[in-house]
C-alpha cells in the first residue's frame, strides 16, 4: 500500500501530460485525489509495512500531515475543475497594470499539481532525513510552476523569490543533515544511518555540540520553507500571486511538510535529552513569527497577503506549541489540523472574490455579502475560525497551548502570545468586516448563482473545523497524543 501512495500521483502526472483535452485532465486530477485520499484512509485501518527498503515508513506525525495534504488536495482538485474552466485559454489583461499575459498551459499546471502531491507524499511517508530532504526539494521544484501559472511580471518575481529563498533554506537544511551524520559518526560503522529508526536508539551517544549545530541549521533551513520569521519573505508574494487553489495547498499542506522536517530534527534532540535546547529555539522563533505577522496584518490592504501573514502567525503557534512540549505539543498537532482546514477554505474563498472583483484590495472588494452571499457567509465564518473564535477548532487548540504554557511556567511567553493574538484579531477584523458589509461598488456586476464547485470545497473544510471545535473524537484525540509524544519533549 505504501508503495502505491507516491506512484498514484506520479502516474497521473504522466497521464495528464499525454491527454489531448482539458476536460479529461480535470477528471483525472479529481480521480487521482480521490484515489490518494482512499489509500491514505486505508493506512489508518491497515497500518502499512515499510516500503522500498525502509525508505518509506509511516509514523503518527507523518500520517497526520499526509492525511491533511491529501484532504486539501482533494478539495483543491474539485475547486480546480471549475476554476480552470473559468480561466480558459488565450491572452488576458492584468487587472493591476493592464499588461497582457497568458496563463500556463493547463496540461503543465495539472501535471505539476500531481507531481506536487507525489513530492508531499514522499516527505510525509518517510522517516529517513535524507529522503525527506529530497522530497522537500521536489516540492519546491514542482510548486514553482504553479505559482507562475499567471505569467505576468509580479508572478514571475514571486516565483523567483520563492525559488531563491527556499533553495538557500534547503541548502542550509542539507548542511544540518551532514552535521547530524557527523554527530552519529562511528568508526566501526562509518556510514551513519539517516533513518530515525537507527538514529533515535543511539541519540544519547551522539556528539552533543554537533547535534546543537545540526538542529540550528535544520531549523533555519526548513524554517525558510515553513514561513517562520524572519525567513518568511517569499511567503506573502507567493501566496498572493498564486492561483487561489495553489495558495490553499501552499499554506495548508506545503508549510506542514517543512514543519515536519523540523519535527524530525526535534525528535532526535529529544531522544538525546536535549529537548530543552531545541524547545527554547522553537519558542523564540514562534514568538518572533507571531510578532512579525502582527506588524504586517495591521493595516494590510491586500486580502490574499493578509491570509499569507496569518499563515506566518500560525506557523509560529505550531513552533511555540512544540517548543513548550507536554500538552502544548498535543495542542500544536490539533492546531495543524484546524489551520490547514481553515486556511485552505479561506484561500479558496479568496479566489471566488477575486474572480468577481478583479482586485486583491480590501478597500475595493466591498459588498461581498451582496455580490456573493454564500462566499461572504463562509468568508466571515473562516475569519472567525482562523482568529480562534469559539466554537471553531482553532479556539480549542490555541487554548490548549495557552493552558500548558501557564501550567509549565512560561508566563512571559503566554502573555506575549495573548497580546499578539489580540492584535492580529483586531488587525484582521477591520478589513474583513469592510469587505463583507460595505456597499457594493457600482462597477461590480452581480455574478448570479454561485457555482457548486466554488463553494462546496470551502464549505466542507469549514464544517470540519467547526465540528472539531464542538467535539473531538476519542480516536482522533489518541492519535494526536501519539503524534505529539513522538515529536516533542513531554508530548
Amino acid at each position: 500500500m505504501l508503495e502505491a501512495l507516491p506512484l498514484v500521483p506520479l502516474l497521473a502526472a504522466l497521464l495528464v501530460l499525454a491527454l489531448p483535452a482539458d476536460g479529461p485532465r480535470r477528471a483525472v486530477l479529481i480521480l487521482t485525489a480521490l484515489t490518494h485520499a482512499a489509500l491514505v484512509a486505508a493506512t489508518f485501518v491497515w497500518p502499512p509495512a515499510p516500503a522500498y527498503g525502509g525508505l518509506l515508513e509511516l509514523d503518527a506525525p507523518g500520517q497526520l500531515f499526509l492525511a491533511l495534504a491529501s484532504v486539501l488536495f482533494l478539495a483543491a482538485s474539485v475547486y480546480a475543475a471549475g476554476y480552470l474552466r473559468h480561466e480558459g485559454a488565450g491572452p488576458k489583461r492584468d487587472f493591476q497594470d493592464g499588461a497582457a499575459f497568458v496563463n500556463a498551459p493547463e496540461r503543465i499546471f495539472t501535471m505539476c499539481l500531481c507531481f506536487f502531491l507525489a513530492a508531499m507524499t514522499v516527505v510525509c511517508a518517510t522517516r529517513n532525513l535524507s529522503v525527506l530532504w529530497v522530497g522537500i526539494e521536489a516540492t519546491t521544484l514542482s510548486s514553482a510552476p504553479l505559482i507562475y501559472f499567471h505569467r505576468h511580471r509580479r508572478s514571475l518575481e514571486a516565483t523567483w523569490k520563492y525559488l531563491v529563498i527556499c533553495s538557500v533554506g534547503i541548502a542550509l537544511a542539507l548542511l544540518g543533515n551532514i552535521l547530524f551524520s557527523v554527530a552519529f559518526y562511528d568508526p566501526a560503522s562509518p556510514l551513519a544511518s539517516m533513518n530515525l529508526s537507527g538514529m533515535l536508539p543511539r541519540a544519547a551517544l551522539a556528539a552533543k555540540p554537533w547535534l546543537r549545530a545540526a538542529f540550528i541549521f535544520v531549523l533555519v533551513g526548513y524554517g525558510s520553507k515553513m514561513g517562520l520569521a524572519p525567513m518568511h519573505n517569499w511567503l506573502p508574494d507567493a501566496h498572493s500571486q498564486s492561483p487561489s487553489l495553489v495558495s490553499a495547498l501552499l499554506s495548508g499542506a506545503l508549510l506542514n511538510c517543512a514543519f515536519l522536517g523540523i519535527l524530525r530534527a526535534n525528535q532526535v534532540l529529544c531522544a538525546a535529552d536535549m529537548g530543552a535546547f531545541s524547545g527554547e529555539l522553537l519558542i523564540l522563533f514562534g514568538l518572533i513569527s507571531m510578532a512579525t505577522a502582527a506588524v504586517f496584518v495591521v493595516g494590510q490592504g491586500d486580502y490574499k497577503r493578509l491570509l499569507a501573514y496569518s499563515s506566518v502567525e500560525h506557523m509560529g503557534i505550531l513552533a511555540l506549541g512544540v517548543g513548550v512540549g507536554g500538552g502544548a505539543a498535543f495542542g500544536a498537532m490539533l492546531h495543524a489540523v484546524n489551520h490547514s482546514l481553515t486556511k485552505g477554505a479561506l484561500f479558496l474563498l479568496s479566489g471566488n472574490i477575486l474572480a468577481v472583483y478583479h482586485t486583491r484590495s480590501c478597500h475595493d472588494a466591498r459588498g461581498v455579502a451582496q455580490a456573493l452571499p454564500v462566499t461572504a457567509a463562509l468568508w466571515m465564518a473562516g475569519f472567525l475560525a482562523i482568529c480562534g473564535s469559539p466554537p471553531f477548532g482553532i479556539f480549542v487548540s490555541e487554548l490548549t497551548i495557552l493552558k500548558t504554557m501557564l501550567t509549565t511556567g512560561h508566563v512571559a511567553a503566554a502573555i506575549g502570545y495573548l497580546v499578539l493574538l489580540a492584535v492580529i484579531f483586531v488587525g484582521m477584523s477591520v478589513p474583513v468586516a469592510r469587505m463583507v458589509q460595505g456597499p457594493l461598488p457600482p462597477a461590480t456586476a452581480r455574478p448570479g448563482r454561485e457555482g457548486l464547485l466554488a463553494v462546496a470545497p470551502p464549505l466542507a473544510l469549514l464544517a470540519a473545523t467547526l465540528a472539531l471545535g464542538l467535539y473531538l473524537p476519542r480516536a482522533l484525540t489518541a492519535f494526536l497524543h501519539q503524534a505529539a509524544a513522538a515529536v516533542a519533549m513531554g508530548g
